[in-house]
């Protein structure tokens, strides 16, 4: 498995219950901040796992998965829903109220270099 799959799926393992992240921002923790299409794909693959895939939406707040095989918004809405995250009938989430934030000790354990994560500790409003 590469480095940044396995970063991808740790990332969105600590993204806690009744939150979300995006795509970016994943992208961004796992040290490849242009890479949000990755993390899709890297979610698409997973599938089927215990990945709590579905708390990872886009940067507008919006539930934008296509459909797979098993999954597709309306799946993806009823497990955020379950969770207490307020999602709307055009499948809006509020990112400010929602969105993960890694702490600083979660973004060492990513194992990301010490300067990368200082930039990423005064960018944090994103």
């Amino acid at each position: 498995m590469s480095p940044f799959k396995q970063r991808v799926i740790q990332i969105v393992r600590a993204v806690p219950r009744g939150k979300i992240v995006s795509y970016g921002q994943v992208a961004l923790y796992a040290g490849a901040p242009r890479a949000a299409r990755e993390v899709g794909w890297v979610l698409h693959a997973t599938e089927g796992s215990d990945l709590p895939w579905w708390r990872v939406i886009n940067k507008a707040g919006v539930i934008t998965i296509r459909g797979a095989l098993f999954v597709d918004k309306e799946i993806q809405k009823k497990l955020l829903v379950a969770e207490g995250v307020e999602v709307s009938d055009s499948f809006k989430v509020d990112m400010k109220k929602y969105r993960f934030v890694a702490t600083d000790k979660q973004l060492r354990e990513f194992e990301l270099p010490e300067e990368y994560i200082g930039t990423i500790i005064r960018q944090k409003g994103f």
